[in-house]
């Protein structure tokens, strides 16, 4: 498939991917790319809000459990922000749990996606947000 016609549903989407694992950085990295995204990559919160100022993401994957400043708190001060309080937040986390997505709402988040995610899971979730934000 040429470029042109891959780049057709995520075109000029800008996606940011939080997470201190490697392997989910660039699983979602791929899965991202080859629905169209660009795809802008951070491994740690502190990482992260540098970044969010400099590429202004229109969606953020931002994992829960981080060294140094975990999702809670980056999504937090992400949302604090009135530039990029109205950017949608996916929180991603291991665990499957009621506290841990109703103190991701709590702090802002609008979803939560279990990991390991598929790439359906990940390219659902980003249009399923795209479209409300």
């Amino acid at each position: 498939m040429s470029e042109a016609g891959q780049a057709g549903q995520g075109a000029g989407t800008k996606v940011l991917v939080i997470d201190d694992s490697n392997t989910i950085r660039r699983s979602a990295e791929i899965f991202l790319k080859q629905g169209g995204y660009e795809v802008v990559l951070a491994e740690d919160g502190f990482d992260a809000l540098a970044k969010v100022n400099d590429c202004e993401p229109h969606l953020i994957f931002c994992d829960i459990l981080m060294p140094r400043l975990d999702g809670y708190q980056t999504c937090a001060i992400i949302k604090r922000n009135p530039k990029f309080s109205r950017v949608p937040v996916i929180m991603l986390s291991s665990k499957d749990g009621l506290f841990d997505k109703a103190r991701g709402r709590m702090v802002g988040s609008e979803d939560y996606l279990t990991k390991p995610f598929t790439k359906d899971q990940l390219l659902q979730a980003v249009e399923q947000h795209k479209r409300a934000a």
